[in-house]
């Protein structure tokens, strides 16, 4: 994510931070750098514009200019200023209070709608929530097919499918009146370019059941076509909010980054991969570390969190402290690692990773997947007790999980180093709520 601007700014701030002393014109030059940067990203030229100088009476005032750590200083005001270009606070749905909170998608063809919706479904009932899924798009072929299919794979309700789309989101509403639904997703139809003929049956639909929150769904990638789609909707709909996709394949980063400061809506949240739970809500002040290279720790913890077993973890740690930790729990928490996201995503949320030289990193997606075969290759006793594991069983071990007898050594170290480790510490609290192990 936004991982090309990320390493330029890295190299601007690294600059800074390498003078002991700041001046103008070193201020400015490094001003000038990051400008270039942000238009090389797709950024809005006026927000860069404004952005560069909001930052710039800041990073002269005099006590910058005297502190011990002056570039340390310009980078914290870059951060803060970055924050408040995106937005300052993350905006979620606010519940009214009246049953169901109706939510429209909007946006062109392609952007991801219809997944988002289902996307959208699966975060809500996540968090307790009962959601009706609306396919309304009756237009584009297997729209209605596609919504239902994804509705059925998360467990959630899928109403409409053929007629006025008008009617059909009107009938929804009084659906989940009846029956007491929490929120109400309408998969709107989409377009390949905005026209009036769209944009007067979203109004239709708006004035028929008066959705709380309107969203536009646009793709991260256009750049500034994202961000003029997102001005004509908002002159039409008056959108409460925005969803970006596809932020996990955008290295610039340039329509986040206009977004807000364009239209004046939120974006509420960020779809950061296929997998239909890979949409997360969003926090300004963490995509602003995540592009100055700090990390974002506290999303880290989040997904951590998500696929934490309470009991499991609890299990583990008593059998740690009585050292019976096998490879089958080291597969469990591979599993996990898994379900958290691509590892690319984990590695760029770490304070630090650009430093260390991991952000650049060719991340071996892969290495999980053989680490996995080769656990499953194992009988159950040796996987309690890979000590039975001697040469003959290695090579059967390498068969039969398509590896090398290299590969399964280096697994076999690796669980032999983590085993030593955990007994060190002691079993305090084992990570508790991230997996364990040092991945390859």
């Amino acid at each position: 994510m936004f991982s090309s601007l990320a390493a330029k700014l890295d190299g601007i701030l690294k600059k800074l931070q390498g003078h002991g002393k700041l001046d103008e014109r070193t201020v400015d030059e490094a001003l000038r750098e990051l400008r270039l940067a942000l238009l090389e990203a797709d950024v809005n030229y006026r927000v860069v514009k404004d952005f560069v100088a909001s930052i710039r009476p800041k990073a002269l005032s005099e006590q910058v200019l005297a502190s011990i750590t002056p570039g340390h200083q310009v980078a914290w005001i870059v951060h803060q200023e970055m924050v408040r270009l995106l937005g300052g606070e993350s905006a979620p749905i606010h519940w009214s209070g009246i049953d169901p909170m109706v939510i429209m998608l909007a946006g062109l063809q392609g952007s991801g709608k219809t997944t988002t919706a289902a996307k959208l479904a699966l975060l809500l009932k996540r968090q307790q929530r009962r959601v009706l899924l609306v396919a309304a798009d009756v237009y584009r072929p297997a729209a209605v097919a596609q919504l239902r299919t994804l509705s059925s794979q998360i467990g959630v309700d899928c109403d409409g499918g053929e007629g006025d789309p008008v009617a059909i989101c009107s009938a929804a509403a009084v659906r989940a009146r009846r029956e007491v639904y929490d929120a109400v997703v309408l998969d709107t139809a989409g377009r390949l370019h905005i026209d009036s003929e769209m944009m007067e049956e979203l109004a239709r639909i708006v004035a028929a059941v008066s959705p709380k929150e309107r969203l536009l769904v646009a793709d991260g990638m256009t750049g500034q076509d994202a961000v003029k789609t997102a001005q004509e909707f908002h002159a039409t709909l008056s959108l409460t909010g925005i969803i970006l996709t596809k932020l996990d394949g955008d290295a610039r980063g340039g329509a986040a980054l206009s977004v807000r400061a364009v239209t004046g809506a939120p974006i509420k949240f960020v779809g950061v991969g296929e997998k239909l739970q890979d949409l997360e809500p969003f926090h300004p002040s963490r995509i602003a570390s995540r592009i100055l290279g700090m990390g974002d720790v506290l999303s880290l913890v989040e997904k951590a969190r998500a696929q934490a077993d309470e009991e499991k973890a609890t299990e583990m740690q008593r059998r740690l402290r009585r050292g019976e930790l096998g490879l089958s729990d080291f597969l469990d928490q591979l599993r996990q690692v898994k379900k958290m996201g691509s590892l690319e995503q984990l590695v760029s949320m770490i304070p630090g990773a650009s430093k260390l030289g991991l952000a650049d990193a060719q991340v071996d997606e892969g290495g999980l997947a053989r680490m996995e075969a080769i656990i499953l290759s194992m009988t159950k006793e040796e996987r309690a007790r890979p000590v039975l594991i001697n040469g003959s069983r290695r090579k059967r071990i390498a068969r039969g999980s398509g590896t090398t007898v290299q590969e399964v050594n280096r697994l076999l170290r690796e669980f032999e180093a983590m085993q030593k480790m955990m007994k060190r510490v002691g079993g305090a609290k084992l990570g508790h709520r991230f997996p364990f192990g040092r991945l390859q």
